[in-house]
């Protein structure tokens, strides 16, 4: 949808620092200064736009009486990664030093959004935990986020390895498409071949199939063992950059991040990336809601 008159919202198409972004603001004059919400929209980096997320931010922006602005990050294959997650950090940035602007109290802004929107949401608060010129994010929603490309052989991989619109397969196949990789590639890197007996070792501690609770678990079977295939690995060393799988974050990062709200989805092969992250957040003393959907979709 096109930016068009609401009767209870002012909107406008603006850029902040070169970034496409559109800002809802309430009609309602408010007696103190508003709270903010930078979101991300999803669709692998490739697909989606602020248009096609205009009722969701308009939504946000009626029910919770705050300043909204949706980014539109420019999308791969035209801008190659990492423009996407610079482009999100760009507009973030922004918001933060201008937010009086626009009626909004920097100290009560969230980052947020779904899918990689939430892989961007992480990223960005990542990458400013240790910035002290700018005001400090409040709070970060992770709506079923993409957070790790080292397994795809976790419960929820196996469970909802056929769903319909994001199996296990296309889930990769995006990845691919979305760095500009060989697609042949895929095979290997659903088996695993794409990552070193070392790096699985390191991150065994945060990414392993024994981290899930119980529950999550029901017919899950631990995959074949695989052998690293060196060229596979050198051609997506881009998967292991915490910007790219931010559950690979250190320690030291993760626990500076804000307030976390995580929602995650009976029937989403991402579903395990969520349950872990939240499980590494809550293990550094990170502030956590969970919503699990039950009968919930990515």
């Amino acid at each position: 949808l096109p930016a068009c008159r609401d009767s209870k919202l002012f909107i406008k198409d603006l850029h902040f620092d070169e970034v496409p972004v559109r800002i809802y603001l309430p009609r309602v004059p408010s007696a103190s200064k508003r709270r903010g919400v930078i979101f991300f929209h999803g669709g692998c980096g490739m697909f989606g736009s602020i248009r096609s997320y205009e009722r969701i931010c308009r939504y946000i922006a009626r029910k919770s009486d705050s300043v909204v602005v949706s980014v539109g990050y420019h999308l791969s294959p035209e801008r190659k990664y990492p423009a996407q997650t610079l482009d999100c950090l760009t507009a973030t940035v922004h918001f933060l030093k201008t937010a009086e602007n626009y009626g909004v109290d920097p100290d009560r802004i969230i980052v947020c959004g779904d899918s990689v929107g939430g892989t961007f949401t992480a990223s960005v608060c990542q990458e400013l935990v240790n910035r002290k010129d700018i005001p400090k994010i409040r709070a970060q929603v992770l709506i079923y986020p993409f957070l790790q490309a080292l397994n795809f052989n976790l419960p929820s991989h196996q469970k909802n390895a056929f769903i319909a619109f994001l199996s296990r397969e296309r889930t990769v196949h995006f990845i691919l498409k979305y760095l500009k990789k060989d697609c042949s590639m895929k095979k290997a890197i659903l088996a695993g071949s794409h990552v070193p007996e070392s790096m699985n070792l390191k991150y065994k501690k945060w990414i392993y199939p024994d981290l899930i609770p119980e529950i999550f678990k029901l017919g899950y079977k631990p995959p074949l063992p695989t052998s690293l295939l060196p060229q596979v690995h050198e051609e997506t060393k881009e998967l292991f950059e915490t910007r790219f799988s931010p559950l690979l974050a250190e320690d030291a990062v993760v626990c500076h991040l804000p307030d976390t709200c995580i929602i995650t989805c009976e029937h989403d092969v991402l579903r395990d990336d969520g349950l872990l992250y939240k499980k590494r957040l809550e293990d550094n003393n990170v502030k956590v809601t969970w919503h699990h959907m039950e009968e919930g979709f990515h």
